[in-house]
């Protein structure tokens, strides 16, 4: 359904732009390459909303706000990033790298891994993850969290079948790795299934553990829940101890342009690790994360 929607989105910006250009491109080439870039790069001009946003919360008594510089290089690396995910893999390229968690043959005694996207994505947000894994030969899974806007519970029978195929298929506990709201996911799961000592470790990056500022904007379920101190993510947090959280690490950034203040991406008892200067999608992709993060799977 997400992709859908994200190709129609994608394909009506592009029609509308060259439109534009075509129509006044005659009379003023100015005035047309002005319209064009206004409707195709508009996106941009959001993101440096929420990058003002997030410079006035953190910059509140008390924080150590990012400076102007390292928000205009987070502005600049969401810009390039947030195209590539959002107008091509998701919409039109999810299923490029397929699930690899069946009775393939090399699978067995390789860490395997279940992939948790975030809020309004889907699996295709993975792909360079996927791709490298594909390489190594491990046992992978990525899902797609539908309803796209039910409740965070509801993605738990989800997460159930992708730790199921991806254990049997390389018969070791899985690591889980999980963007934005999917790290939350991962909680819920691990505290309806008691499922602890069923992975091997769980890597947040730019999760809001503890809810983020731009949730009060949120009218759908699972945007609720994401609001700071929200009665879910304390019920949440009261059934996990610092031992279980022990088993997270936590990226965040000081330029999270979703999920801030910034230390609402952490957790008491992990092992939480800050980039500097990165925006949230960036941060998925950003070559520190990835290298940590596939190290911890067992790929150098």
């Amino acid at each position: 359904m997400l992709a859908r929607l994200q190709q129609i989105i994608t394909l009506a910006l592009l029609a509308a732009a060259g439109a534009w250009l075509l129509v006044f491109w005659r009379d003023s080439p100015v005035l047309a390459a002005a319209g064009f870039a206004a409707i195709a790069m508009g996106y941009s001009l959001f993101l440096a909303a929420e990058f003002l946003l997030l410079r006035l919360v953190e910059g509140r008594p008390g924080a150590s706000p990012p400076g102007w510089g390292e928000l205009l290089a987070a502005w600049l690396g969401e810009t390039v990033t947030a195209p590539r995910v959002f107008c091509w893999r998701q919409p039109f390229r999810a299923d490029e790298v397929p699930d690899c968690a069946g009775p393939v043959p090399g699978l067995s005694g390789r860490r395997g891994v279940v992939f948790i996207h975030g809020f309004v994505c889907n699996r295709g947000f993975w792909t360079p993850w996927l791709k490298a894994l594909r390489r190594q030969n491990h046992a992978f899974a990525a899902v797609n969290l539908e309803p796209v806007f039910g409740p965070i519970d509801a993605y738990v029978p989800l997460i159930e079948e992708a730790v199921r195929r991806v254990t049997l298929a390389s018969g070791m506990p899985p690591v889980l790795v999980c963007h934005s709201m999917g790290g939350l996911v991962a909680r819920a799961w691990l505290h309806a299934m008691a499922a602890h000592d069923r992975v091997h470790h769980v890597i947040t990056i730019g999760t809001p553990h503890r809810g983020t500022w731009l949730a009060r904007f949120s009218k759908v379920t699972n945007g609720k829940q994401m609001r700071l101190a929200s009665e879910w993510l304390q019920q949440l947090a009261q059934a996990e101890t610092v031992q279980q959280q022990a088993g997270f690490t936590c990226w965040y950034s000081n330029c999270d342009n979703i999920v801030f203040p910034s230390v609402t991406a952490t957790l008491p008892g992990a092992d939480n690790r800050l980039v500097r200067g990165v925006a949230h999608v960036q941060l998925a992709f950003h070559a520190q994360v990835m290298r940590a993060s596939l190290a911890k799977i067992g790929i150098v």
